[in-house]
């Protein structure tokens, strides 16, 4: 008897930005109602479309989400998470450099944090938080 493997799934590519004043403070998102993990906080972003790159996708995600141009960012980590509903791969870039003050374009809430106390955060961005403090608390924020 042969058995079939199921091919692997191949993770979505998703570019997340981190968004830092110069305290320290960065914001984070609520995911809108239809969405999975409604009412969820998380680093705003969104998927790479096939051929583009990584910190093109930031940037397109951030006009569309915000209403913010992105002037630079650095990649900082990456995180691959299985949900439920997709297997993910997230690209985290932090930016200290952008225009605009973000807006509400896609009905979200968004919150600007010093210590990150809103909840419930995304399982994907949970042991990030930790690391995220330990660089503020390196630059001396």
């Amino acid at each position: 008897m042969n058995t079939v493997r199921p091919q692997a799934v191949k993770p979505i590519d998703v570019a997340v930005g981190i968004l830092m004043k110069a305290n320290g403070d960065v914001l984070l998102g609520q995911r809108p109602e239809g969405k999975p993990y409604a009412g969820y906080w998380e680093f705003p972003g969104g998927k790479v479309e096939s051929g583009e790159d990584i910190l093109d996708a930031l940037k397109r995600e951030f006009m569309e989400e915000l209403g913010v141009t992105i002037l630079s960012a650095e990649p900082w980590c990456g995180v691959e998470h299985v949900y439920p509903h997709a297997h993910v791969r997230l690209h985290f870039y932090i930016s200290r450099n952008w225009q605009g003050e973000p807006q509400s374009l896609e009905g979200q809430a968004f919150a600007w944090q010093g210590q990150v106390d809103v909840q419930p955060l995304l399982p994907a961005t949970i042991p990030l938080i930790e690391d995220l403090n330990a660089l503020r608390y390196a630059l001396g924020v």
